[in-house]
């Protein structure tokens, strides 16, 4: 099966050595979005759920690259430093996908690239 890299100007570059996506079948599997403002590179202020948003809409921008959206999303995986945040990252995140909802997965991590305090990742069929 081959594979096809997926990029994005309206979403941040990547910060190492690996795609914003890569496409491969009907599928379209994204790298872990940080909440990196694509025209300034830097994290916005403020509190998670600004952070959240900004995850989102990198991840809505490289699914449109791909030619898919947010409503074909299958698997989503929300990383958080703190737990805590964990429901008012929900409130953002049902601004952004609708029933039926993807699968999810949210996890505690220790640590996420850049100090973000949170990276959210997804599949989606194309």
């Amino acid at each position: 099966m081959s594979k096809t890299v997926i990029h994005s100007d309206k979403a941040p570059k990547a910060v190492g050595p690996y795609s914003q996506a890569i496409a491969s079948g009907p599928l379209l599997f994204t790298s872990g979005q940080l909440p990196l403002d694509p025209e300034t590179g830097t994290i916005p202020q403020g509190d998670i759920q600004v952070r959240a948003e900004q995850c989102l809409r990198n991840l809505q921008s490289i699914a449109e690259a791909g030619g898919t959206s947010l409503d074909r999303a299958i698997k989503v995986t929300v990383f958080l430093t703190n737990m805590a945040d964990f429901q008012a990252v929900n409130q953002v995140y049902s601004q952004f996908f609708k029933e039926p909802y993807p699968a999810r997965t949210a996890l505690q991590v220790a640590a996420l690239p850049l100090g973000a305090d949170i990276e959210i990742e997804a599949v989606f069929e194309c």
